[in-house]
């Protein structure tokens, strides 16, 4: 039986602006089958835009159940955006996680969540008018409050955040989203501990 496969997130998850098989989550498939793990394709919920409530929200809506052998968690970049509190981000993002361990069966290591990466070094944030050095403070901050709230819970946290700051200029054609090349090096860095999990 192949290995059941949920990818969670927001604009990033769904690769806005690239190709399907651009998105990070197809390549990771890609990339396990290349080394000989049996994986459906991607079940990806996720929508640009959505912050961690809305995200909760369209799981809801999904009526998803447990029996994922795979789930992947990528969410916060909006509530940065927004201008939305650490605070509630941390509570948030709890419940979340904690939900993406029950949908795969109450197995905290086979739940991987992927950092945010930093809108700000991209031509659009340079271009935002926004203080670039404060989005960066902010996001470390939210990637903190991810990795610790992950490692507490026993699942896995991949940062793929110093990937988006020494690679701003690989960016879709919006000039702000992850291009493809991009979305393989967070490939590279994801699939070796998602293999590991699956094993």
């Amino acid at each position: 039986m192949p290995f059941h496969y949920l990818a969670l997130g927001d604009s990033y998850t769904i690769g806005e602006d690239v190709a399907e098989k651009a998105r990070w989550p197809v390549q990771l498939v890609e990339k396990l089958r290349s080394h000989g793990v049996a994986i459906d394709d991607p079940r990806i919920i996720a929508v640009t835009g959505w912050t961690t409530d809305e995200l909760s929200a369209a799981m809801d809506k999904a009526q998803l159940e447990p029996g994922y052998d795979l789930v992947t968690l990528l969410i916060g970049v909006n509530n940065q955006y927004r201008g939305r509190s650490a605070g509630e981000y941390r509570v948030q993002f709890h419940a979340l996680l904690m939900r993406s361990i029950a949908l795969a069966n109450h197995h905290p290591e086979r739940v991987i969540v992927v950092s945010i990466p930093d809108w700000g070094v991209t031509p659009f944030g340079h271009a935002s008018g926004r203080d670039v050095a404060k989005i960066s403070h902010e996001l470390d901050v939210f990637n903190a409050i991810g990795r610790d709230e992950t490692i507490r819970a026993g699942a896995h946290f991949v940062n793929i955040t110093g990937i988006s700051r020494t690679h701003p200029w690989f960016v879709a054609a919006d000039g702000l989203h992850p291009s493809s090349a991009q979305y393989a090096l967070w490939t590279d860095a994801i699939e070796p501990v998602v293999r590991a999990a699956l094993h």
